[in-house]
């Protein structure tokens, strides 16, 4: 249950949620003793004409005292139950990023990176004005209208227990509410996830959009989400003005009227006590107060009710990364890889694969190799030796190991990876190569960008290794931003490399340079050496050639142009055409 679940966030506050609540308790109280005070002074004094001097004075300085102890009071305990909320989401928080963070990648393929930050943020925001806005004002008019109802039965017992009918009709409208509006509540934040995803998808891919000239088809688009946004808000609108006050008014008009017929048909009888009057009718405009914030403060609990409902079926995904034991995990020490017969597809579907029946070993030490059309496979067999999918069938072994036995603690710090993507955090160039290691000195960063030969380019910048950078390093050119990736990467001084199209978004000059630096990389690390640009791997050890996701062939470069099968032609293809030497 939704709120069970939430309610487990309050444990580690009991302290200070007892504490709140004994303030809120003589807060209420304080509030609710003012209308007997108004009370006794109407009829001891008003309307018997007895103002004894002393005793007014003793009334007055009570009401007084009182009003400003209820104030100091419930600014105490507005801030306690905050604070004590504001906790509870800020590890809510926490705890949802730290979930996605080993979720498995199948789950970033499938779902919009829009939708997951709607969760975590909008999401868990909404479940903030939960604990803030909603349980915190809910327990204080709950208290409230307890301590009002318990000076009604001290005024008049009989009047107390006829306005009790009062009770199951304000609850039943609640359910009645909670029942409607759940369904609105779902579709609402449901459209405003498609908000986010379409706004995120849109400012990421601005330069595309612009250079196509799509900006018209994407406002259409986006107005498009958006007009179902506010359906689904004047929906909610609607069911609020119907449910919320309206409903409220009316039943307080109807008991206003029950009041003042009662005291009206009594007065027939005998003299009412003006005083007695004034304190009901007071209590029960007080009575109405909490229960209109509680029904306007409803619509707010099924937006976080629903919000929550939402961050823990995130939560629940199961769908994370299998870490492996890191008491159990064997070490990597020598670098030998082997694909056993690995198949594989993303979506799990046996008529899909991706790769079939993939072999070979890369020993220590060695270059293998992965050429092949788009599509191929080539990335799909780093990203299952990254351990970033499962293996599903077939098997891969490190060092004689099964991949699966291998913490990821372990995995990821000794296989290091650079993408054909350079990606780049905002912060510093020092920072970002830092990332390799949880520790690492200055002197370490500046040679691992003395190894990729990034020095020169990097101290050319006001700032040096100190120099900010942008979101995803936009500061920077790709060749630039390339070599910070090797920094990175030779920082962690992993014992196998997988370098993903390395030198894809590099220059011609720059990559002579890296060359230089992929070589002594190279020596006494096993490498997987996905390539495009087959003069970047010719002196590879093995080369394996990919073509629908098998292996079509394998060998040198020389024995591999031999052959003059898919590979000679690729060759032949980037050299313009002309015949192997």
């Amino acid at each position: 249950m939704v709120i069970r679940r939430l309610l487990t966030y309050l444990i580690p506050h009991k302290k200070a949620l007892t504490w709140a609540s004994f303030i809120l308790i003589l807060a209420t109280f304080a509030d609710v003793i003012g209308p007997v005070l108004v009370k006794v002074f109407l009829d001891q004094h008003l309307v018997p004409r007895s103002f004894d001097r002393g005793a007014l004075i003793i009334l007055a300085s009570s009401y007084l005292g009182l009003n400003i102890l209820s104030a100091i009071l419930h600014y105490y305990q507005l801030v306690s139950f905050n604070e004590i909320a504001l906790k509870i989401v800020r590890q809510l928080r926490i705890d949802v990023f730290s979930h996605v963070q080993n979720l498995e990648f199948k789950v970033f393929d499938t779902t919009p990176a829009g939708a997951l930050i709607s969760r975590i943020t909008n999401d868990t925001e909404a479940v903030k004005e939960l604990f803030v806005g909603v349980l915190a004002a809910f327990v204080q008019n709950v208290v409230f209208m307890l301590g009002v109802f318990v000076a009604m039965f001290y005024l008049d017992v009989r009047l107390a227990c006829f306005c009790l009918i009062l009770l199951p009709i304000i609850i039943i409208l609640m359910i009645s509410y909670r029942k409607v509006s759940t369904k609105v509540y779902r579709r609402l934040r449901q459209e405003l996830s498609h908000l986010n995803a379409k706004l995120n998808e849109s400012v990421q891919g601005m330069n595309i959009i612009q250079a196509l000239r799509q900006e018209k088809r994407f406002r259409r688009e986006f107005q498009t989400i958006s007009n179902n946004y506010y359906r689904e808000e004047m929906v909610n609108i609607r069911l609020e003005g119907l449910f919320v006050r309206p409903a409220v008014d009316l039943i307080y008009t109807w008991a206003l009227i029950m009041v003042l017929n009662y005291f009206g048909f009594q007065s027939l009888t005998g003299p009412i006590e003006i005083g007695v009057l004034y304190a009901f009718i007071n209590y029960l405009d007080r009575f109405f107060e909490p229960v209109n914030m509680m029904m306007e403060r409803l619509s707010q609990f099924q937006q976080s009710f629903v919000a929550a409902e939402r961050v823990f079926e995130l939560l629940d995904d199961r769908r994370v990364t299998s870490k492996g034991s890191s008491v159990d995990s064997p070490g990597i020490s020598q670098g030998k890889i082997e694909f056993n017969d690995v198949s594989f597809s993303y979506d799990g579907d046996k008529g899909a694969k991706v790769l079939k029946s993939i072999s070979f070993t890369a020993y220590p030490g060695q270059t293998v190799a992965l050429v092949g059309h788009t599509g191929s496979g080539k990335s799909t067999i780093a990203n299952l030796l990254m351990g970033f999918y499962p293996v599903t069938q077939g098997e891969i072994l490190i060092d004689g190991v099964s991949l699966s036995r291998h913490s990821h603690q372990e995995l990821r710090s000794k296989v290091g990876l650079v993408a054909q993507d350079p990606f780049l955090f905002a912060g510093t160039i020092s920072n970002n190569i830092a990332l390799a290691r949880a520790e690492i000195r200055e002197k370490e960063v500046r040679e691992a960008v003395s190894f990729v030969q990034a020095e020169d380019f990097i101290s050319r910048l006001p700032q040096g290794l100190q120099e900010p950078m942008g979101e995803r390093g936009t500061t920077l050119s790709s060749g630039q931003r390339q070599l910070i990736c090797f920094a990175r990467t030779m920082a962690g001084n992993p014992q196998i490399l997988v370098l993903d199209e390395a030198t894809a978004s590099v220059d011609t000059e720059t990559e002579e340079a890296i060359q230089k630096a992929l070589s002594k990389m190279r020596q006494g690390r096993t490498t997987i050496a996905i390539a495009h640009r087959l003069s970047t791997i010719q002196d590879a050890d093995l080369i394996l050639v990919l073509h629908h996701g098998e292996i079509v062939a394998r060998g040198t470069h020389a024995e591999l142009l031999a052959q003059e099968g898919l590979y000679y032609k690729m060759f032949i293809l980037q050299h313009g055409g002309k015949e192997k030497e």
